[in-house]
């Protein structure tokens, strides 16, 4: 099984990525990591992906935390989030859901 880690790196060479474990990103640099989401059970084991700390919606419910997840990726990557730059993500940065 192989697993991907997409990096978008900008013109300054800042890195931005869903944080993830494929990479030690301890290795490109000094790392600042920014919370993308809460994802989160309800008191019926349904699962949401709260989009708040990105700028975005709380999505779900969900039967599972890894549709959870996968929602949460999807927002990340259909908004362009990991592309954007904020004013909070610097050299070596990471969303981490």
């Amino acid at each position: 099984m192989t697993s991907e880690m997409e990096l978008v790196v900008d013109a300054g060479g800042d890195v931005r990525c869903i944080y993830g474990e494929e990479l030690d990103l301890r290795e490109i640099g000094k790392l600042q990591i920014t919370r993308a989401s809460h994802v989160e059970p309800d008191a019926e084991g349904y699962w949401f992906a709260d989009m708040g700390p990105s700028g975005g919606p709380v999505l779900g419910p969900f039967r599972s935390r890894t549709e959870a997840l996968g929602a949460e990726r999807g927002w990340l990557a259909s908004t362009g989030t990991i592309s954007r730059q904020s004013p909070h993500q610097g050299r070596g940065s990471a969303l981490r859901s």
